[in-house]
């Protein structure tokens, strides 16, 4: 009877044992066992692309291709991942990567350069071996002084420190904000007396040194590049009630890297017929003096990265022979920019 009763007590103690084993195995900070899946370290990102004049996330509609580099603390590259799939565009999408965790990782991505149809790439892959510091992103060489010009595949950036922390028991959460990389830029050309602008008559071109980024984004200069539009043309703004004639402007639209503030960057347009220069401005400068009042507090570099839409017209006095700009004057998107003598410099 004594053997019998301790036969029972045997099987409830070791019932127990049991139970309370699978209880700790359900635990990622209880005793982790070989045929178990590891508890998950690593993290979840999400990327946002809220730094435009919305101020809202634009990242779903317009990034259609995603690269992240991964680095250590120290700088040593650690793997890349890429997307290239529908999930972008879906708002709730986090990308999950399984990293060691008790570390801090740098990443640092790119929207737009794993498509088919990219017009950047990596100066040297990134690869064992290789550092932060050394990463560089660079126009393709057939887009670089391309007449016709390009249309640009739109290029973001964005970067995120995150530590994963070492008794982590699930993936840690980050957000990789975005800001982007490439501008439009349509040119409006009209004669003030509303005569016809035929755009065979023009060569539009914009110069700037922007097509080689470094691993902070920052535009390493290199050499000066002239940007010719990608597309030129005449479209018609309504009926001259003056002469009962349509008024034709000419157009162009440019494609661009990003512009800096303070750079050197100009627009230039020159008369083909007399081979005189028609208009020559300092471009940033010009595209500044959009910001409106509103926004006085925004530094120039932000408000530059911020706006990648761009409208300007032109307005000549004449166009056949000389021209003056005593009276002219220049409309970028919304705001009008009276020029008060000739000297545009």
């Amino acid at each position: 009877m004594i053997s019998s009763i301790l036969h029972k007590i045997g099987r409830t103690m070791t019932a127990t044992a049991i139970a309370l084993g699978i209880g700790s195995m359900q635990s990622c900070d209880s005793v982790i066992y070989d045929d178990l899946d590891p508890c998950p370290q690593g993290v979840a990102l999400r990327f946002v692309f809220d730094y435009n004049m919305e101020f809202a996330n634009a990242f779903p509609s317009q990034v259609d291709c995603l690269t992240l580099l991964i680095y250590d603390a120290a700088g040593n590259y650690v793997k890349t991942v890429t997307e290239t799939t529908s999930v972008l565009a879906d708002e709730d999408w986090r990308m999950v990567i399984d990293l060691p965790a008790g570390q801090t990782y740098s990443f640092v991505a790119y929207g737009g350069m794993e498509c088919a149809s990219s017009s950047f790439h990596f100066v040297d892959a990134p690869g064992t071996g290789s550092k932060l510091t050394s990463l560089e992103v660079t126009m393709n060489s057939n887009c670089i002084g391309a007449n016709p010009g390009v249309d640009l595949h739109p290029l973001f950036y964005g970067s995120l420190d995150l530590e994963v922390p070492a008794k982590s028991t699930d993936y840690t959460v980050g957000t990789v904000n975005m800001m982007k990389d490439t501008n439009t830029l349509r040119i409006l050309l009209q004669n003030v007396d509303n005569t016809p602008v035929d755009p065979a008559d023009f060569r539009f071109e914009i110069t700037a040194d922007n097509t080689l980024f470094g691993y902070d984004n920052a535009v390493i200069p290199t050499a000066t590049t002239t940007y010719s539009p990608w597309a030129v043309g005449q479209v018609g703004s309504g009926i001259d009630p003056a002469t009962g004639n349509e008024t034709l402007l000419a157009f162009a639209e440019f494609s661009t890297s990003r512009f800096i503030a303070g750079s050197a960057d100009r627009l230039i347009i020159t008369n083909i017929t007399t081979n005189k220069t028609v208009l020559s401005i300092p471009l940033v400068n010009y595209l500044l003096l959009y910001k409106s009042l509103r926004y006085d507090k925004m530094g120039a570099q932000e408000f530059l990265d911020r706006e990648s839409r761009w409208d300007m017209i032109l307005f000549l006095d004449s166009y056949n022979g000389q021209t003056n700009w005593n009276s002219a004057y220049i409309v970028v998107n919304d705001w009008i920019v009276r020029i008060n003598n000739a000297t545009l410099e």
